[in-house]
Formats: structure tokens, C-alpha cells, sequence
């Protein structure tokens, strides 16, 4: 073995071996959590909101919400429950889909038959499974006050319930109950 060659040999040797041990005094267990610096941004103080808290105005830790903040996917209905808010929202609601929005009117068949064909049946006729069971039958949706009422109207039903009927605000979205709407009117041949 030639002198150059036994040098890079030596060289490449003490090499492997400080790797090999700075490996083992480093090396990563994956089954342990490694070392950790600066903690303190990884595992914040999260203040409870009641607390006082003297760097925050007001004195605690839970701020009001900015006015006119709308929370995303809300809607922060301007209308209280009852009749006459719903003849209120018949006039002043109106329905952000048009009589060609498809796509509306078939993901409204689509809640329709989950939310509302138990009470009203497929056709809308008030005579579904539940009415069959001994449940009093529900108006009919093809009735003329159906058909003349206006679509806020119908809204707030869906929003407030009306009658045996429940609300359905926690089920369907604002956007949703226009939908089931669209679908309502198609049945009505609007």
C-alpha cells in the first residue's frame, strides 16, 4: 500500500469513527422526543378568557369582537322568531339562486329527501312515512299558500320551525336552506 493511498485510508477512517460517535452521543431515537429549545414557543400559556390580564384593554384576556365581524360561515339573522318576522322576512329576504341554477335546485332535491320527505313526502304532498305512523300531516307544499308564500318566507320557517315543525338551522346552512327552497319551487312547477 503506497503512503498517499494509507493516508486517505487513516484520514477516512478517524472520519467514519467521529461520525459514528458524534451518531451516537446526537443520534435520534424515534421513539423519544428529541431535545428541545426555546420551549416556550411550542407550549404557550394560553390565558383563560375571564382572567384578568392588565396588558389586554379592558383589563382581561377575552376581547369583544371588532363590530361588524360576521364569524365565517354565520349568518346573524336580523329577524326574531315568529309570524309576524317571517311575513317581515318574506318581504325583505330573497333568494341568492335563480330559477337556471341547477346545480341549486339538485343539491336541494339531495336535502330535501334527507331533511324533509320523512314529513312532506317525495311529491311534497304532506304525506310522508312519519304521517303514515299516526304524525299529523304537515301542509301540503303543492297547497296555494305554499305556493304564494314568499321565499324569505319559507326561510324562516326552515330557520325558525313553524308549527310541529322544527328548525332547521343546525342541520342546513343558510346556503343549504336556499337550496331546499329552489327545490320546493321546482316541485311547485316555478
Amino acid at each position: 500500500m503506497n503512503a498517499r493511498f494509507q493516508g486517505h485510508f487513516i484520514t477516512a477512517a478517524i472520519a467514519a469513527v467521529i461520525v459514528l460517535l458524534i451518531d451516537q452521543l446526537v443520534g435520534i431515537d424515534f421513539t423519544q422526543r428529541n431535545r428541545e429549545i426555546f420551549t416556550e414557543m411550542v407550549y404557550s400559556k394560553a390565558g383563560e378568557p375571564f382572567a384578568r390580564n392588565l396588558a389586554l384593554p379592558g383589563g382581561r384576556t377575552q376581547q369583544p369582537l371588532v363590530e361588524g365581524t360576521v364569524i365565517r360561515g354565520s349568518w346573524f339573522p336580523e329577524f326574531g322568531p315568529g309570524a309576524d318576522e317571517a311575513q317581515r322576512a318574506g318581504l325583505e329576504l330573497k333568494s341568492p339562486f335563480t330559477e337556471q341554477d341547477t346545480n341549486a335546485r339538485e343539491r336541494g332535491a339531495e336535502l330535501y329527501a334527507i331533511y324533509c320527505t320523512v314529513c312532506h313526502d317525495p311529491a311534497g304532498k304532506g304525506l310522508g312515512s312519519v304521517v303514515q305512523r299516526g304524525m299529523l300531516p304537515p301542509p301540503s307544499l303543492l297547497a296555494s299558500r305554499a305556493m304564494d308564500m314568499p321565499d324569505g318566507e319559507m326561510f324562516h320557517i326552515l330557520t325558525y320551525g313553524q308549527g310541529n315543525m322544527a328548525s332547521y338551522a343546525a342541520q342546513m346552512n343558510p346556503g343549504e336552506r336556499w337550496q331546499v327552497i329552489e327545490h320546493v319551487r321546482a316541485l311547485q312547477g316555478k
